[in-house]
């Protein structure tokens, strides 16, 4: 899409919100060729006024879902401030000022994997193959759009070639590379978005915990005892378990792979004991195993 059609279709968008360069004008235009290409060709009207039936929905073009931006994932997520399944985090951009954070905020849109790598135009598949339809979320002009936006920063998550539209967005006080370690430092800035907020970002919900981060058990022989391994490697004995170490005190050079818990290669999953109960073993979600008191290393899967 060249830059002269982006500035000629959608030039009216510079007033209508603040993140209105020519990337989001860009983007604009895509979704209307997206969304409704035989009216935005044929007719003369500007791409915002093309994509202004907010999903499907009669709605006044000054409602909330009008209003150009993507909804909170937390609204529609069951409170959680995350990328809903199906999607991942696609880029980010910071605001500076927000009362909401005691540095800078940043917003990061979750776009939907696609099933196809059918492409429209850049690096986006075709919508059929993205799972999304664009919408008011919880169907009300209240609230803001899902699903329309076929648009990317794209600091994060950069081995996804294709990408389909935005669902939603995440927003934290937490820089995004912290969160996610696909995502570059590489950053833009809105700074008139710092107060975009939802009572569900105050208070949002803490996921329960990843399998992997549970503490494995296991007891031995005599049923008088038993261990209880965390996912960092740390070992606990109870009863007449006795212990035999855990990985963060390990000698890095004592085997090949060998590691501690600073540089620990993946968290523990499992532990077994050794038949005689003298020992046990620790495995990690990356197949690595760690050996402790009679417990024999045989190796590891990497």
């Amino acid at each position: 899409m060249s830059k002269k059609l982006v500035e000629r279709l959608s030039g009216a968008l510079a007033d209508r919100t603040s993140r209105r360069g020519f990337l989001v004008r860009s983007a604009v235009v895509g979704s209307a060729l997206a969304v409704v290409p035989r009216d935005f060709v044929l007719r003369p009207l500007t791409a915002y006024q093309a994509i202004c039936g907010c999903g499907n929905l009669d709605c006044d073009c000054g409602a909330a879902c009008c209003n150009g931006w993507t909804q909170f994932c937390c609204s529609i997520n069951g409170g959680y401030n995350l990328c809903p399944a199906g999607t991942f985090l696609g880029g980010w951009w910071k605001a500076d000022g927000s009362t909401y954070c005691a540095g800078p905020r940043y917003y990061m849109d979750c776009n939907a994997y696609c099933s196809c790598n059918t492409v429209v135009y850049e690096s986006f598949c075709d919508t059929a193959c993205d799972g999304l339809s664009c919408e008011c979320a919880g169907g009300s002009c209240d609230n803001m759009h899902i699903g329309c936006a076929q648009f990317r920063y794209g600091q994060c998550h950069q081995e996804v070639a294709v990408s389909g539209r935005i669902l939603c967005r995440v927003v934290s006080c937490t820089p995004p590379w912290e969160l996610d370690t696909t995502c570059t430092t590489v950053t833009l800035v809105d700074d008139g978005t710092a107060e975009q907020n939802a009572p569900c970002l105050q208070n949002p919900l803490v996921p329960p915990a990843p399998r992997s981060e549970y503490p494995s058990i296991v007891a031995v022989p005599t049923g008088r005892g038993y261990w209880l391994a965390r996912a960092n490697g740390d070992v606990y004995s109870f009863g007449d378990a006795a212990y035999h170490g855990s990985v963060n005190q390990l000698d890095p050079t004592v085997r090949p792979g060998g590691a501690n818990a600073a540089n620990l290669p993946a968290p523990v999953v499992s532990m077994a004991a050794s038949p005689t109960g003298g020992g046990y073993w620790l495995v990690t979600a990356n197949g690595d195993v760690y050996s402790f008191g009679d417990a024999a290393y045989h190796g590891s899967a990497p």
